[in-house]
C-alpha cells in the first residue's frame, strides 16, 4: 500500500507528465496478459516519443485537476492505463488501434489531444493520418520535384546536341567519310 508521501510524489510526476505531454490516452486492458502488454509497450516506443503505465484511478484524478486533460476524468474508472505521447500523437493513436484489433481484450475509452477531449472514433480517425515522419518525406519530395526538373530541362539541351553529332558520326562513317 502507498503511503501518502508517496501517493503525493506519484501524483506530482504524473502532472508533470501529463503537462508535456501532447495527447493522453486511456484505455481498459482487463483481459491482457502481461506478454500482451509487453508488446503493447515495444510498439508504442516503436511508435514514437510514448509511455504506458497503468496507474491507479484516484493518482489520475489528481493528477488531471486542473490540467489539460482534465476531460479524461470520466475515464478513470475500472481498470485503466494510459499512453502519453510527448511526440507524434498519430505513431500512438497508430500504435493502440492496431493493437486493440488484434487483441479485443484492449479497449479505448478515450483520450485528449493537445488540450481538447477525442473520442474513440477520433481516435481512430487520428491512427489514419500519415506519421509525422511520412508528412516530411512528402515535403521534402515537393521541394525537391522543381529541382529535379529544372536540372532535366538543363541538360536536354546537351543531350539532344551528344545524340545529334553521334547521328551525324554515324551517316558520316555510313557514307564513306564524305
Amino acid at each position: 500500500m502507498l503511503t501518502y508521501a508517496k501517493k503525493q510524489e506519484a501524483v506530482a510526476e504524473l502532472k508533470e507528465k501529463f503537462d508535456r505531454a501532447n495527447s493522453v490516452i486511456a484505455v481498459d486492458y482487463r483481459g491482457l496478459d502481461v506478454p500482451a502488454i509487453n508488446e503493447l509497450r515495444s510498439r508504442l516506443r516503436e511508435g514514437g516519443d510514448c509511455e504506458y503505465a497503468v496507474v491507479k484511478n484516484t493518482i489520475l484524478r489528481r493528477a488531471a485537476d486542473g490540467g489539460d486533460i482534465a476531460g479524461l476524468n470520466e475515464h478513470f474508472s475500472g481498470p485503466t492505463a494510459i499512453a502519453v505521447s510527448y511526440g507524434d500523437p498519430v505513431g500512438m493513436a497508430k500504435a493502440l488501434v492496431d493493437f486493440a484489433k488484434e487483441n479485443e481484450a484492449l479497449e479505448l475509452k478515450g483520450g485528449v489531444l493537445d488540450g481538447k477531449a477525442i473520442g474513440i472514433g477520433e481516435i481512430a480517425t487520428l491512427a489514419t493520418l500519415p506519421s509525422l515522419d511520412e508528412l516530411r518525406g512528402k515535403i521534402v519530395g515537393l521541394l525537391n520535384a522543381p529541382a529535379t526538373k529544372i536540372a532535366m530541362v538543363l541538360k536536354a539541351p546537351a543531350g539532344q546536341l551528344a545524340r545529334l553529332a553521334d547521328a551525324r558520326r554515324g551517316q558520316l562513317e555510313e557514307g564513306g567519310g564524305a
